[in-house]
């Protein structure tokens, strides 16, 4: 892992903007906000999507000069992260907007990412009957319905706007594939079911650049920023649930404090049940995670990069494990016990959580590859694991056997095993 992820972090161009492929454009907000997008489709597995940014592309060495404009303040030395080694080479920001010019911006930026999720798939608007979309902090409460309507998509279709900060994606996509999760018990009806054999979109819209400038945290203002990635699929056919784990522990100490910008009808303190599905209207459905939110009110509150690194990986290396032996045992039951995990889509909150997880899993005896793919956006969140999938699957075959792995504060975990295309076992 070490040596290709050291290639992929050196090569190539710093903004995304300047990556062959990438379409450009510039949405009519303000006085005009830079927006990017490549698509990717793989004709044999029935699976594409697309995957950008928008905003100004600020590179590690501009960085400094972007976080001391937002906060009006010097960012001391020692308060300035070394990036590349994280794996990040620049980031996407949007300033200087009203609210209401952030609304209008964020929906014309996932309406166009649904389109062209559409249009690389040969969808029309009228044949969609899902859509997925994790957001960690939502500009609006029905996110998910605007961007659907705005794109064309039938009223008649089921809209589920999701929750759980960087894990809000793979929460999407674990859900329409496995029917067994609780979530569905909550809700009184299974999603996983209904969409079975369905055209769906899956994605993360992560406008992060909004979302951190409520808050006065130099890590986070350095770590984040915007982007998007949605897919198509058929559930049950171009991609199949084999196994999988949706866990929840909740951040006693705040390591990672992020605010509930969404409805919430539960009290804001620790409670047994921290993901809560209701219906938001007809046929829109929100799941709504619990987070340990910063006492003063700021969006987000981290404890630096080495307070996540003790937050996500020993309890995503127990739920990663959990997975790949239930995975195992489940092969054995097939009759293929030869068979394994082909590639690991995994969330890019930084390099070292990454590659902490790699030797730690090694340690148990479970040799799972984790890609670094996203240098040129920052943590993205949601977002993360959408591009990361879109940017490995030319590499993916018909029946090959995925591991995804989503994380995100709260914290939550969803790691799942899936298998593509119409022949895959």
């Amino acid at each position: 892992m070490a040596e290709q992820d050291k290639t992929t972090q050196s090569a190539g161009p710093s903004s995304f903007y300047e990556r062959p492929g990438v379409k450009t454009e510039t949405i009519p907000v303000g006085t005009g906000v830079p927006m990017g997008m490549e698509t990717v489709r793989h004709e044999a597995l029935g699976i594409g999507g697309a995957y950008g940014t928008w905003g100004q592309s600020i590179d590690n060495e501009h960085l400094p000069e972007f976080v001391e404009t937002t906060l009006h303040e010097p960012l001391e030395a020692n308060e300035r992260l070394n990036l590349s080694p994280l794996g990040f080479r620049s980031r996407h920001h949007v300033s200087g907007l009203s609210k209401e010019q952030h609304l209008e911006l964020e929906v014309a930026v996932g309406a166009r990412f649904l389109e062209e999720a559409m249009q690389v798939n040969n969808w029309q608007p009228n044949e969609v009957d899902g859509v997925l979309i994790g957001v960690s902090g939502p500009v609006a409460d029905d996110y998910t319905e605007r961007i659907s309507e705005r794109a064309g998509i039938s009223q008649d279709a089921i809209k589920v706007s999701l929750h759980k900060a960087c894990d809000s994606s793979m929460g999407g996509l674990h859900m329409v594939l496995n029917p067994e999760l609780d979530v569905h018990k909550q809700l009184g009806r299974n999603l996983a079911e209904e969409l079975s054999g369905k055209k769906v979109l899956v994605g993360g819209i992560e406008g992060l650049s909004r979302f951190i400038q409520h808050s006065r945290d130099k890590t986070a203002l350095q770590l984040f920023g915007n982007g998007a990635g949605v897919i198509g699929l058929v559930p049950g056919e171009t991609m199949k649930f084999i196994v999988g784990q949706a866990h929840e522990s909740f951040d006693e100490n705040g390591v990672l404090g992020v605010s509930m910008f969404y409805p919430y009808k539960g009290e804001r303190v620790k409670h047994e049940n921290m993901l809560e599905a209701t219906k938001a209207g007809e046929n829109y459905i929100r799941v709504a995670g619990l987070m340990n939110e910063p006492e003063s009110g700021e969006s987000i509150s981290m404890a630096g990069p080495m307070g996540m690194v003790k937050l996500f990986v020993r309890t995503g290396v127990d739920v990663v494990r959990d997975v790949y032996q239930m995975y195992q045992r489940r092969m054995v039951e097939l009759g293929q016990a030869s068979r394994n995990i082909s590639q690991v889509v995994v969330h890019h909150a930084n390099y070292k959580i990454n590659s902490l997880k790699v030797k730690n899993l090694q340690k148990l005896g479970i040799n799972l590859d984790f890609p670094w793919v996203l240098s040129e956006f920052g943590n993205v969140s949601a977002a993360s694991n959408m591009i990361a999938f879109l940017r490995q699957l030319p590499s993916m075959n018909v029946g090959d056997h995925i591991m995804f792995d989503g994380f995100g504060a709260g914290t939550y975990y969803d790691v799942f095993a899936v298998s593509l295309g119409e022949n895959s076992a």
